[in-house]
């Protein structure tokens, strides 16, 4: 005889999770259990106590601020468990009252009927690494606003330079400002010192990387993709952390809609309205894609930089990327001078850079986890 599934729903925060269950079957309703502390040994009893007499089980909570760690618990234990993707949980127009309770009773009943979307949950090393590349984002985002808030300052005060910041130039031009009042001085130090800072902290996180990456099983993976045009380690490495293996999507297509850089679209009866891109999923990878689309408005051309990336890859790797750039180098010129605005262009290219990107790892294997 078949046994019948018992659905966990857990609404899980950083103190407690709220639990409830819903039995096989869609006449049962789900009940409420109640509220364990979010620790490992409280989530053990919790399990072990709703699996006596044999029953099978199967968990599921949103992904959140509290991360995988119950799912690691869980699937350590041997249980069945789901991570769910919040933005695509069925929710009726009318509900005005939101508890924990009800969350994870709506959790149990939903995921018995099949309405939930699982989240990719990435390993250890993956996610340590994901960690690492999401850090360096961090960093070179605060050094764009010291940056910003060093030449808002100097604005303020009169003192522009026509020409291109942050070249060797531009730091002997600060260094010989001067300001009547120490105060003034003072402050314009101070915003230096926080620009080198967080140039320094950028560098650091960017030499961690390239000195883990070496350890990493998607090492072979992040080489290959280099072969294209406008993806260096940086992007590679941005790319693969957020999206995981590019193989694990069927098709291209999915890839692209798993990053949102698919238009999105309003059709009904005779009428079709396609609109932006969705701009679903990892906002991080669709940036760094929408960067290294810029690219290829030069014309086709391997620089000494990308030949050195290339030696020792496989000859389909280095055919698909070229194929790429070509490709794409064509088509950034065919839409520019048809009139698009280049911000339209620049995602289109993105898009397509995604499907090569695709095709190049299914000729590359990730290294088996030591």
């Amino acid at each position: 005889m078949e046994k019948t599934i018992t659905f966990v729903g857990l609404d899980v925060h950083k103190k407690g999770i709220s639990v409830a269950v819903a039995e096989g079957g869609v006449r049962g309703t789900a009940r409420f259990v109640g509220e364990i502390s979010n620790t490992p040994s409280a989530l053990s009893k919790l399990a072990e106590k709703l699996a006596r007499k044999g029953r099978l089980l199967r968990f599921c909570y949103e992904a959140g601020p509290c991360g995988y760690g119950v799912w690691r618990q869980l699937t350590g234990l041997g249980q069945d468990c789901v991570v769910v993707a919040p933005s695509l949980i069925p929710r009726k127009p009318g509900e005005r009252v939101k508890t924990d309770r009800r969350d994870c009773l709506s959790l149990a009943a939903l995921d018995r009927a099949g309405a939930l979307t699982s989240v990719w949950v990435p390993d250890a090393d993956h996610e340590a690494m994901r960690d690492l590349v999401r850090a360096r984002a961090a960093a070179v985002r605060a050094l764009r606003r010291a940056r910003q808030q060093l030449t808002g300052f100097l604005l303020r005060h009169g003192h522009v330079r026509h020409g291109k910041n942050w070249t060797l130039a531009h730091r002997r031009w600060l260094s010989e400002i001067r300001f009547d009042h120490p105060a003034g001085q003072i402050v314009l130090q101070d915003y230096i010192h926080v620009v080198e800072d967080a140039e320094t902290r950028r560098d650091r996180l960017t030499g961690q990387i390239e000195e883990l990456l070496r350890d990493w099983s998607m090492a072979p993976v992040i080489e290959a993709l280099q072969a294209m045009r406008g993806i260096a380690l940086v992007v590679a490495v941005t790319l693969v952390a957020e999206a995981g293996d590019l193989t694990r999507f069927d098709n291209p297509r999915q890839l692209m809609a798993y990053l949102g850089l698919v238009p999105s679209e309003h059709s009904s009866g005779q009428s079709v309205r396609r609109g932006g891109i969705t701009k679903a999923g990892n906002g991080e990878a669709r940036r760094v894609m929408v960067e290294a689309a810029w690219t290829y408005r030069m014309k086709a051309r391997i620089s000494r930089a990308r030949l050195g990336r290339m030696e020792g890859l496989a000859k389909p790797v280095r055919d698909i990327a070229w194929k790429a750039e070509v490709r794409l180098c064509a088509r950034y010129r065919r839409l520019s001078a048809a009139g698009k605005p280049a911000n339209v262009v620049t995602t289109a290219i993105a898009r397509e850079m995604l499907g090569f990107a695709w095709a190049i790892a299914q000729h590359v294997k990730p290294r088996s986890a030591a």
